[in-house]
């Protein structure tokens, strides 16, 4: 997929995606490795955004299984048609219950979900199991095998053995702990909020249009409340969103004035919107 750090760095820039070394390193070695990639870090991070750009530059196809309280076997892995099952059934009631069985059992009824879509078939795929940490605890027991052995095992057809491997991608907020199993079959990487520089170029790659010194000033601005006691920290995402408004606005420089009034892109609560507004002091920036 890579041939090189560097080029890892070129490319996923090359998307809109503008990765620190670590970021390079971790995703080179996943590759070259076949092994799945665990990314941790806060909301808003670009976690998810790395599986998509990685899909991007390699042309894979991006298969994405969303986590979520109460996602279980059928939702991540198969379920039968069973409507079509019944259909079968009723229309060869002549046949005997044996015949049936082995008819309804078939690939035909079979519907694929996101693990085992992304092992069969020789495409390129990336494999995306988004917030991992908020699926139970009984759903990582699916994904061992997954990302042990690239297999799944539907009893009444088999087992099917990936024939290509996909780039495979989980990505957590960390709200609760994942499995020490789990772990282990992974590379690990911490995306944390960039440092003012990276950020700043993200700006300007995602809103070039916005002026240079503007850019750095909102950059400033968006650290400081991060290093406040606040409900919801900005994301990279919300700074960019932020960029974009005053790009809306014709604003040239960043007064009090138009922070206030434009703080809500930014910050998602009332009591933050409050403390920051009471804290913020734009002259020390």
């Amino acid at each position: 997929m890579f041939t090189s750090v560097d080029d890892v760095s070129a490319r996923l820039a090359e998307t809109g995606y503008l990765a620190s070394p670590a970021v390079a390193t971790t995703v080179f070695l996943a590759a070259r490795l076949g092994k799945p990639l665990l990314v941790e870090g806060p909301a808003g991070v670009g976690k998810t955004e790395l599986a998509k750009a990685v899909a991007r530059v390699t042309d894979a196809r991006l298969v994405r299984l969303q986590c979520y309280e109460g996602v279980d076997e059928s939702r991540a892995l198969y379920e039968w048609n069973h409507a079509k099952q019944l259909l079968r059934i009723s229309a060869g009631r002549d046949e005997s219950w044996d015949e049936a069985r082995t008819d309804i059992f078939g690939e035909e009824f079979l519907l694929p979900r996101p693990l085992l879509t992304a092992i069969r078939g020789d495409d390129a795929k990336v494999l995306l199991i988004d917030e991992t940490d908020k699926a139970d605890v009984e759903v990582e027991g699916l994904l061992l095998e997954v990302l042990s052995d690239f297999q799944v095992t539907v009893p009444e057809l088999g087992t099917v053995t990936a024939t290509r491997r996909p780039f495979v991608v989980l990505t957590s907020n960390a709200s609760r702990e994942l499995s020490e199993a789990l772990r282990r079959r992974c590379l690990f990487l911490h995306i944390g909020f960039p440092e003012e520089e990276l950020e700043r170029r993200i700006v300007r790659l995602k809103v070039p249009d916005l002026d240079e010194t503007l850019a750095g000033s909102l950059v400033r601005v968006v650290g400081a409340l991060r290093a406040m006691e606040l409900r919801k920290v900005p994301s990279v995402a919300e700074t960019v969103d932020w960029a974009r408004t005053l790009l809306a606005l014709g604003a040239d420089t960043l007064d009090e004035a138009l922070v206030r009034d434009t703080l809500g892109v930014v910050l998602k609560h009332q009591d933050d919107v409050l403390r920051a507004a009471a804290k913020l002091d734009l002259d020390t920036l």
